[in-house]
């Protein structure tokens, strides 16, 4: 018995070739109808939540304890001031990746506008090296969003697709696999 008979992928192949351009067609479909489905919720939340990322992964250790690595943060993004001791998403111009962080200071002006300087929990010094070259604050329009819950962990799905790039294809080539052999 040859490898491919005994992980079964011979029959496989052979249902794939049988199937008809109208079924092949309906899953194409199913398949669209899901992801469009997830892309109507992603923006729904962004309306609702006014943040335009309303869900992040805290990727690093800087905020522990309050938040750990892998876990799910929930975000809005509301017109309300920044308050000290508020934990805040922001994004720095010439990085990718959104940072979670503490508000440690506010700064304010005569003019009413109010700019604060960030911290992770677990870090010794404050973000100054973390910003822009020159900038010395955050302003309103560097926030993405400040975080109102969380679920523990639950991001470490993405962590480990990110870290570890043959997974993701990995999955992706067992969910077919699974659609494949499950097919009615």
């Amino acid at each position: 018995m040859g490898v491919m008979e005994s992980l079964g992928v011979d029959g496989l192949l052979s249902d794939v070739q049988r199937m008809d351009k109208r079924q092949f067609f309906f899953q194409v479909l199913s398949f669209g109808m899901i992801v469009s489905s997830a892309l109507m919720i992603w923006k729904g939340l962004m309306v609702v939540t006014g943040s335009e990322s309303p869900i992040v992964v805290v990727l690093s250790g800087s905020m522990e304890p309050a938040f750990h690595r892998g876990d799910l943060l929930f975000l809005t993004n509301q017109e309300e001031p920044v308050r000290v001791g508020e934990i805040v998403v922001f994004k720095i111009e010439g990085r990718d990746i959104p940072i979670v962080h503490r508000v440690i200071k506010l700064h304010e002006k005569n003019n009413g506008t109010v700019k604060f300087l960030t911290k992770g929990d677990n870090n010794s010094v404050d973000d100054r090296g973390l910003y822009a070259p020159g900038q010395l604050w955050l302003t309103k329009k560097d926030i993405v969003g400040r975080a109102r819950g969380f679920l523990p962990y639950v991001g470490m799905i993405t962590i480990y697709m990110n870290e570890y790039p043959n997974l993701k294809y990995g999955i992706l080539g067992l969910l077919a696999l699974y659609v494949l052999l499950h097919r009615e």
